[in-house]
């Protein structure tokens, strides 16, 4: 009789009808599959009931965190090979194809199929799986991206404790893609990105600063330490505000820089000479974009400037089919949403903004999601401490993920700046496309 792995790479491949990317080792030690691949072990019959109850990511990702399913060898080789199985959707938004493989075999009369379907069904054991991870948030109700909504997302992804982020991130806590220059380290790339904002904004002494989902206070910092610019940073999340507080006052900047627990749809303070918008516009939501585009306009004084730096994904061919990836809603960024490049730029210049750049840096974040990644690995033990295993592991998958998704043109990240340009039309901005301002130059 065949071995447990054998059996489930033949089953698997029967109904997928292509041959499995990845070998696979089973509860019992047995271990089949193309040689030299990454090996994707099932501890237990758990991992693949909870993969035949929800084919495609979210299986996965519950089997993941809860620790019955790991992968030996490349990850990110093993996440590139897999992503065409477990995530890849049509561009209609049909289930991946281990999802239409499965509800096929359970309607189909090909009895081969079926056959198939039925030995994996009594591999797995007794359904339905086991409850989903405590790290798995509840299902939401109610409408998307209300403020009460929206504080309770973020608090879920970033009130995990700063001192977690400290050993993913580094020294310069900033979570966002770093802008690198061949041999630099990761906090050499951020204090880059960093500078460039500031740069690109042609921020002077005592120009007013707003940072829109400030993080941890490092742009704030850098912008009032380096430029002299007086800034306003708002979050939701209290323990990044308690954390970028301190560092304000660590630096003696707090005469520059005030820190908020406060919505941007409440900061009613301006007008101000630059907005800067890191990382954040991904959580505003496709119904709440146009509102977030007009509210910025309406804060900047003539001639101001924004910042936008988002991540994007690719066009649908029906934008209507467009959904989030189960495990990033239910694990990572609960409600978070990606637009295309094309959509966020049309949306700023219905809302009044002249777009005057925009600078495609996706490589730039799969090398800084790769240092994160080594970073958590190398600070393991000490990071479950702090927070849980499963915690850590949903960090590392979704932080390959990210990474392979970025190298292979999946995802995207843009800095897009704009301007609320006059009506005589002097934007104040260089003649030349990418000659920024230099440090402290009108």
């Amino acid at each position: 009789m065949a071995d447990t792995a054998s059996r489930l790479t033949a089953l698997a491949e029967d109904l997928l009808g292509v041959p499995l990317p990845v070998a696979i080792r089973a509860w019992d030690g047995s271990e089949a599959g193309p040689p030299g691949a990454p090996v994707l072990v099932l501890r237990s019959r758990r991992a693949l009931r909870r993969l035949l109850w929800k084919p495609g990511e979210l299986g996965l990702a519950r089997a993941w965190v809860a620790g019955e399913l790991d992968v030996e060898g490349d990850l990110y080789d093993a996440l590139d090979r897999l992503a065409g199985l477990l995530w890849q959707r049509g561009g209609d938004g049909a289930a991946t194809p281990v999802a239409r493989a499965v509800r096929a075999a359970r309607a189909t009369g090909d009895p081969r199929l079926r056959s198939a379907a039925g030995t994996l069904f009594r591999l797995a054991g007794p359904l339905p799986p086991p409850r989903p991870p405590a790290e798995e948030v509840r299902l939401r109700t109610g409408p998307l991206h209300t403020k009460r909504r929206d504080q309770a997302a973020v608090s879920h992804h970033y009130d995990v404790g700063n001192d977690f982020y400290e050993l993913v991130l580094g020294p310069s806590m900033v979570y966002s893609c770093a802008y690198w220059t061949e041999g630099g380290t990761l906090e050499e790339a951020q204090t880059a990105k960093l500078d460039l904002i500031c740069r690109k904004l042609a921020l002077r002494a005592g120009d007013r600063l707003l940072d829109v989902g400030c993080g941890w206070g490092s742009l704030a910092v850098h912008a009032a330490r380096a430029y002299g610019a007086r800034v306003v940073g708002v979050t939701l999340s209290t323990e990044q505000a308690a954390y970028a507080r301190k560092r304000v006052a660590d630096e003696g900047l707090t005469d520059l820089v005030e820190i908020r627990v406060q919505d941007y749809r409440d900061v009613r303070d301006g007008p101000y000479d630059a907005v800067s918008s890191v990382g954040m516009a991904e959580h505003v939501g496709r119904v709440r974009y146009r509102e977030y585009a007009d509210h910025l306009h309406a804060l900047l004084g003539p001639g101001g400037r924004l910042l936008n730096h988002q991540i994007s994904r690719r066009p649908e061919k029906d934008e209507a089919a467009y959904r989030v990836d189960d495990f990033i809603d239910r694990y990572v960024f609960p409600d978070g949403e990606l637009a295309p490049l094309g959509r966020t730029v049309g949306t700023l210049e219905d809302a009044g903004f002249e777009v005057r750049d925009v600078e495609a840096i996706r490589e730039h974040y799969a090398l800084t999601l790769r240092r994160w990644v080594a970073n958590l690995e190398d600070h393991r033990a000490e990071a479950e401490r702090l927070t849980s295993p499963g915690r850590v592991r949903v960090w590392r998958l979704y932080m390959a993920a990210s990474a392979v998704s970025f190298e292979r043109n999946r995802i995207g990240v843009n800095q897009v700046l704009a301007v609320r340009t006059p009506d005589d039309g002097a934007s104040g901005l260089p003649l030349r496309p990418r000659v920024w301002h230099e440090r402290g130059e009108g």
